[in-house]
């Protein structure tokens, strides 16, 4: 899912033409409770209020045009390569190593290899991945054969349902929302990365999660359960990343770094993964752009870390507050109001999300 904020840096870079009808768009997802009621909209996309709706698109079709954009640029891409570790790092440039023995050196060697980053073990290797204890269970399922209560209104999709179990989330997945992803999370003990592998193979077992507590939720869930193909299960864990003290190798030369995940894994509730990691590209690549001695890099990225940090810290807090939107009932009620979003007292807020202008921002000098 991308959001305006993502939207509008790939509109900078021509991506966003090629892509918007590619995808499913809107503007907000329903939260509904236990009798199928509104009792809230959370928005996604906007584009009177933000410049753009929110599109939901497959991320092969995304990453197809974004190779077809590299390839039309007369740019390379090598595959078949794994890192193994950094050799050395010197104020020009870092030699590293694969995994099949080779080795090469650049200026710049920038992670973007995810929650369980190889780079990142360099950078700052006594951070690890934290496991909130959550998993996400989906499938994907044709919206035809869900069977949508007459006497309820569901004009908005996406939805999630609260109640007694939690939350279940139907959300249009193709572009023209004729299949849908369904789920839940569920409390689950941490694996192994082999074991989460099991796991997601292990589809009997995935179904039986998804469809405990079945008769407790509304008939629209229930016939979404019913209807699974079981091939299409899947599972999320989530996982987040500690607060990094430096996202390059500033006790080096600072010219390994990391950006996404690999820096700031937060859970996918707010929808932020893709667009906090579109942000720190395109921010990096600005900083990069301007003429600076190689001995200001150190101190140049430290305040663009400063300034994507802040955006990090503000979309932590709100993906807390949308997790609490989808805690069980008896625990949902336990917690401060304050800790759980509403559109009463949280919608202005998302200006900062949705209408900030990367562009802008780093020629207004924000860092």
């Amino acid at each position: 899912m991308l959001s305006p904020n993502a939207l509008r840096v790939l509109d900078s870079l021509r991506v966003f033409e090629r892509i918007r009808v590619k995808g499913y768009n809107f503007t907000n997802i329903a939260f509904k409770n236990e009798e199928e009621e509104t009792t809230d909209l959370y928005p996604l996309g906007d584009e009177h209020r933000y410049g753009y709706n929110a599109l939901r698109i497959y991320r092969q079709i995304l990453l197809d045009e974004l190779r077809s954009m590299v390839h039309e640029s007369n740019i390379d891409i090598n595959y078949g390569k794994k890192l193994s570790h950094v050799i050395s790092e010197s104020s020009t440039e870092v030699v590293f190593a694969f995994a099949d023995g080779t080795s090469a050196s650049a200026s710049l060697l920038i992670g973007t290899d995810g929650i369980h980053s190889t780079v990142r073990k360099y950078v700052s290797p006594s951070i690890s991945p934290n496991y909130s204890g959550a998993l996400a269970i989906t499938c994907a399922i044709p919206l035809s054969d869900l069977h949508f209560p007459p006497d309820k209104d569901y004009s908005t999709l996406p939805v999630a349902i609260h109640g007694a179990n939690g939350t279940f989330v139907i959300a249009p997945q193709d572009i023209d929302g004729s299949e849908v992803l369904a789920g839940t999370q569920k409390k689950y003990p941490e694996q192994t990365r082999e074991d989460w592998d099991r796991l997601f193979s292990a589809k009997d077992e995935l179904l039986t999660l998804l469809s405990a507590n079945k008769s407790g939720w509304p008939s629209l869930v229930r016939d979404a359960l019913e209807s699974i193909p079981k091939e299409t299960l899947s599972i999320w864990p989530y996982y987040t990343v500690p607060k990094l003290p430096s996202w390059s190798s500033s006790s080096q030369h600072s010219r390994v770094l990391v950006i996404g995940d690999a820096a700031h894994a937060i859970p996918p509730t707010a929808g932020q993964g893709a667009s906090q990691a579109f942000e720190d590209a395109l921010s990096l690549a600005l900083l990069l752009s301007y003429p600076a001695s190689p001995s200001d890099l150190a101190a140049n990225l430290g305040s663009w870390q400063a300034y994507r940090q802040e955006r990090i810290d503000r979309v932590v807090t709100l993906t807390l507050k949308l997790n609490n939107t989808r805690l069980p009932k008896a625990e949902r009620e336990s917690l401060d109001k304050k800790m759980i979003w509403s559109s009463e007292s949280d919608l202005k807020e998302l200006e900062w999300l949705y209408n900030h202008n990367i562009k802008e921002a780093m020629s207004a000098g924000m860092i």
